[in-house]
């Protein structure tokens, strides 16, 4: 038990720290309401009127989201490979030529088709 205690303390330190937020947040915050404050996405600017079912949203936003995903795990992975390039030797350069051939041919075949574009 005594290798857990201190995740355990770690755990009620968390959490009692978001409930102090919380409370206090309450007592102290600005209490000026008004009908935009209580719209969806609060950010004090009136909504557009949206079309009945929410309309159709363009897949592009997700496209780069995930791409952007994908690129920041790649530069993730390259990091340590980086910094033990001289331990790993003639393999490591090989397994990270291979790692970059992988996410390279992808990036290229989404850029030809146009994925890069932002219309």
């Amino acid at each position: 038990m005594n290798v857990y205690t201190p995740i355990l303390v770690l755990g009620i330190l968390a959490f009692g720290f978001a409930a102090f937020s919380i409370v206090i947040a309450s007592f102290t915050g600005p209490k000026r309401y008004n009908r935009a404050k209580y719209a969806a996405y609060e950010c004090g600017i009136e909504p557009t009127p949206q079309p009945m079912g929410g309309g159709r949203f363009p897949i592009k936003y997700y496209l780069t989201a995930m791409m952007f995903i994908i690129f920041d795990i790649e530069l993730v992975f390259l990091y340590p490979w980086a910094v033990s390039a001289d331990a790993l030797g003639v393999f490591g350069l090989i397994a990270i030529f291979l790692f970059l051939i992988n996410l390279g041919l992808p990036y290229a075949f989404e850029w030809r088709r146009g994925g890069l574009e932002w219309d």
